[in-house]
């Protein structure tokens, strides 16, 4: 997750200084507009930009995953492609709010990309890699919808609370609650290696439970239950860097 809301969360488009309260005025009288041609890109900052190029690797990512569902088991390069995709959408997403802070151009709109960016590349396509990999049982689907709804719900709560969260003096909050979502690259990573190790559809480890019964699962589904579980939480602080 990026630090797009640091301007807007420490009191508003006007807390940013005079540089940027124009340019956020111009971008809502473009959004606004019914008459002017192409006036939603013309609205949209450099930094809106980039966050579009981290959903855009998200969807690939989704896409790749798709297609190795869809040829041959034994051909694992789809599968890796997608993983690949997912550490481009993470620098994207760092770069986004590095560009926002230094074009001083921020606003509600580009807050608001930057999630549900970050629910494509850190929340959908994690889950869809999963799935692709042989986590296919209704108990698995429903361990994966819950780690995706996890990672939207955490998406809006910062939104919501980004501005009442400590921030030092430049406005960059202190912390995160609850851990980010862009930490799922550490169970892309953990799927990379089993990927690696020929570890997946029939052979996932730690194998399967209540094997042909209505509750068939395999139990690395519960990791991605934990991880939803952290990034919700409100008690973990996790310092920003």
């Amino acid at each position: 997750m990026s630090k797009r809301t640091g301007v807007l969360g420490s009191g508003g488009p006007s807390a940013a200084g005079a540089g940027s309260e124009p340019s956020y005025d111009k971008q809502k009288v473009l959004l606004s507009s019914t008459t002017s041609h192409f006036s939603l890109l013309r609205a949209l900052h450099m930094a809106d930009y980039i966050t579009e190029l981290n959903g855009a690797c998200g969807i690939m990512s989704v896409f790749s995953s798709l297609r190795y569902c869809l040829g041959d088991p034994a051909d694992k390069s789809t599968l890796y492609l997608a993983l690949a995709f997912l550490p481009f959408g993470l620098f994207f997403d760092f770069m986004d709010g590095r560009v926002a802070r230094w074009r001083k151009k921020s606003s509600m709109m580009g807050q608001e990309l930057d999630s549900l960016a970050d629910l494509i590349s850190f929340g959908l396509a994690p889950a869809c890699v999963a799935f692709s990999m042989g986590l296919r049982t209704p108990v698995d689907h429903v361990c994966l919808t819950v780690f995706v709804l996890c990672g939207l719900t955490r998406l809006a709560r910062f939104n919501v609370t980004a501005a009442n969260i400590p921030k030092d003096a430049s406005g960059k909050a202190n912390y995160f609650e609850g851990t980010p979502i862009p930490t799922t690259l550490g169970l892309d990573a953990l799927m990379a290696y089993w990927v690696s190790q020929d570890a997946i559809l029939g052979n996932i480890p730690g194998g399967v439970w209540f094997e042909g019964g209505m509750l068939e699962m395999h139990p690395v589904a519960l990791l991605f239950i934990v991880h939803g579980c952290l990034m919700c939480s409100k008690t973990l602080h996790v310092p920003k860097p």
